[in-house]
C-alpha cells in the first residue's frame, strides 16, 4: 500500500517532500547507542526490586525470558528496518501490510506508548525525593512535584530542537555514563559482602511459584525495561547504509542490556540485608532501591553517585524517547491518523518540531494519573507487546505478498520465527494480569472512534466493509485477550485453570496470526494495490 493510499493521493508529494528533510547521519554506534540508553534508563534503577516482590530470586528466569523475547522480536523488526527504512517505521509496517484499521489501533497504542517516557520521568523525581521531599504527597506527585516534572519534559523536548547528529553525540556520552555506573553498582555492593544462600533460602528459588516468573515481566517491570531496542529501527529513515547497520547495533544493544541487567539482579538479590526479609521478598520495600541499599550498607560514596545517576539514565532515556516518539507521531501523520500538520520538518534542522510539542503534551497528561514508577510500566509494557505483534504480522504479510522480493532477507527461518514472536508477545501481554489489561486492552479499542473519525473525514480508496476485513483480526485478538484475562489465573477470576490458561492463549494466538497474515496479504494482492 502506498502513501497515496493509505491517506490520499494529493498529499504524497507532501510526504516525499519532508522525508527528504531527514538527514541521514547516523551509523553504527550511534545505533547502538541510541539502542542501549533506551534500553537501560530506570528499569536499572527499580526492576531489580520490583522483580525480586514478585517472583523472588526465580525473577533471573524472568530476565532470560524477556531476554529471548526480544531477540524474537528483533529479528523479525530487524528484517522490517532493513528491509523497508523509513522514519518511524514501526508505525508504519502495520498499515502496510494490514490496513488503515489496524495502522490506526497500533498508531494509538503507540501514541499511548509516549507514556514510557513519563516513566523515566517519575523514576527521576522518586529517586529526587531523597532531596526534595516535596515532590510526592504519598504515593502521586504533588504540584511542586509536577510543576518540577514538567519543566524536565520542557527541557528534554528543547535538547531534541536541533539536528540528529547533535542528539547523536550528547546521546554517546550519557551512554557511556549508562554503562560506567551500573558495572561499578554491582562491583561495589558484592564488594560490600554477600549473603549465601539466597536462591534457596527465603522460601526458595520460586517463593511464590514459577508461575510468578511470568507476572513479573509485565508487572515487575522486566518487559518494559528490556524495552527500546526496537529505536534504531525507527532512525532508519536516518540511517547510514541501514541494510548493513541497523542488524548489528540493535542485537548489540540487546546483548549489552540484558548482561547488565542480570548482573543487577544478581547484586540485588545476594546484598539485601537479612533483617530485610523477614517477611520475605514482597516485604523488601525502598523508594529508590538501589540508592537506599547503597546507604544501608554504609556506601555513601556510591549512593551519591546513584542519585547522581538517578538523573543520568532515565533523563538519557527519556532523551531518547522525546525524539523516538517525535518520529512515531510524525509516521502518525504519514499515516493520517494525527493531521498531517504533525509531520511538518524542520527544513534547517530536519527534526519535526510540531510532533515533539503534541508529545510534551502526551507526557504532562500521563504524569497526572499516575503515581509513580511501577504504575506506568505495567500498563506501557503492555502497549509495547500489541507493536511487536503486529510487526510480527507484517513481516510475514510482506513476506507472503507481492513485495516479497524487496525483502533484505537478513533473518533465516522466518516462517516459524514470525508466528512463534506472535505468540510469545500475546502470552507476555496476557501474563501481565487482569488488573493491568482491563485498562490497557480497553485503552486499545478506544482507537476504534479514531478510526471512524479520520475514515468520515478522509480521502478512503477502499471501502469501509474492506477495511473491516482485512483489520478485524485485530479487533477478535483485544477481545479475545480481555475474555481470556478475565477467565484466567492471571489477576483474574481463574475459571480456566492453569496451565490451561496459557494454553488457550498460545493456541488462540497462532489461530489468529494465520488469519491476519492471509487477511494481510489478500489487501496486498488487491487490484492497485502495491508495497
Amino acid at each position: 500500500m502506498t502513501d497515496r493510499q493509505a491517506g490520499g493521493g494529493a498529499a504524497a508529494p507532501t510526504v516525499l517532500a519532508q522525508e527528504r528533510r531527514l538527514h541521514r547521519h547516523l551509523g553504527f554506534w550511534g545505533l547502538t547507542a541510541i539502542g542501549f540508553s533506551n534500553i537501560v534508563g530506570s528499569g536499572w534503577l527499580f526492576a531489580a526490586m520490583y522483580a525480586a516482590q514478585v517472583a523472588g530470586p526465580a525473577a533471573l528466569l524472568a530476565w532470560i525470558g524477556a531476554g529471548l523475547l526480544c531477540g524474537l522480536v528483533a529479528l523479525v523488526m530487524i528484517e522490517l528496518g532493513a528491509s523497508r527504512p523509513e522514519g518511524g517505521g514501526t508505525v508504519r509496517w502495520p498499515l502496510y501490510a494490514s490496513g488503515r484499521l489496524v495502522g490506526t489501533l497500533i498508531g494509538w497504542s503507540v501514541l499511548l506508548s509516549v507514556g514510557g517516557t513519563a516513566a523515566e520521568i517519575s523514576a527521576i523525581m522518586q529517586y529526587a525525593d531523597h532531596y526534595l521531599p516535596d515532590i510526592y504527597h504519598g504515593h502521586t506527585l504533588s504540584a511542586f512535584g509536577l510543576g518540577v516534572a514538567v519543566a524536565l519534559s520542557v527541557v528534554l523536548t528543547a535538547l531534541n530542537w536541533f539536528t540528529v547528529r547533535a542528539f547523536a553525540r550528547l546521546n554517546n556520552l550519557v551512554s557511556v555514563f549508562k554503562i560506567i555506573v551500573p558495572v561499578v553498582t554491582v562491583a561495589a555492593l558484592f564488594a560490600s559482602g554477600w549473603h549465601s544462600g539466597r536462591l534457596t533460602d527465603h522460601g526458595g528459588f520460586a517463593p511464590y511459584g514459577y508461575a510468578a516468573c511470568l507476572s513479573a515481566l509485565a508487572g515487575g517491570g522486566i518487559v518494559y525495561s528490556v524495552n527500546g531496542f526496537q529505536a534504531p529501527l525507527d532512525f532508519s529513515g536516518e540511517t547510514r547504509n541501514p541494510r548493513r547497520t541497523l542488524p548489528a547495533a540493535v542485537l548489540t544493544a540487546i546483548a549489552l542490556a540484558v548482561l547488565m541487567y542480570l548482573a543487577l539482579q544478581v547484586a540485588f538479590l545476594f546484598t539485601v540485608p537479612e533483617n530485610l526479609l523477614a517477611g520475605g521478598w514482597k516485604g523488601v520495600d525502598f523508594e529508590s532501591p538501589f540508592g537506599q541499599l547503597a546507604l544501608i550498607l554504609n556506601l555513601h560514596w556510591l549512593s551519591s553517585l546513584l542519585y547522581a545517576d538517578a538523573v543520568a539514565s532515565p533523563g538519557g532515556s527519556a532523551y531518547v524517547g522525546v525524539a523516538l516518539n517525535a518520529r512515531h507521531t510524525y509516521a502518525l501523520a504519514k499515516n493520517r491518523t494525527l493531521p498531517r500538520a504533525f509531520m511538518q520538518v524542520s527544513s534547517r534542522y530536519g527534526i519535526p518540531h510540531r510532533a515533539l510539542l503534541l508529545n510534551l503534551a502526551v507526557i504532562v497528561v500521563f504524569l497526572l494519573p499516575f503515581g509513580g514508577w511501577q504504575s506506568i510500566v505495567s500498563v506501557m509494557g503492555d502497549m509495547y507487546l500489541l507493536i511487536y505483534a503486529a510487526s510480527a504480522v507484517a513481516v510475514a504479510v510482506f513476506r507472503a505478498g507481492p513485495g516479497r522480493a524487496t525483502m533484505a532477507g537478513w533473518v533465516p527461518g522466518l516462517g516459524w520465527i514470525a508466528p512463534l514472536s506472535f505468540v510469545v508477545a500475546s502470552e507476555f501481554v496476557y501474563w501481565s494480569g487482569w488488573h493491568d489489561l482491563r485498562l490497557a486492552l480497553p485503552l486499545v479499542l478506544a482507537g476504534l472512534l479514531i478510526f471512524l473519525v479520520m475514515w468520515r473525514t478522509g480521502h478512503n480508496p477502499r471501502s469501509l466493509a474492506a477495511e473491516l476485513r482485512t483489520g478485524a483480526w485485530l479487533i477478535v485478538y483485544l477481545v479475545t485477550l480481555t475474555a481470556l484475562s478475565w477467565l484466567g489465573t492471571f489477576e483474574g477470576s481463574g475459571r480456566l485453570p492453569a496451565p490451561y490458561d496459557s494454553v488457550a492463549v498460545g493456541a488462540a494466538a497462532l489461530g489468529l496470526f494465520f488469519w491476519a497474515v492471509r487477511s494481510g496479504a489478500r489487501q496486498l494482492d488487491a487490484p492497485g494495490a502495491t508495497t
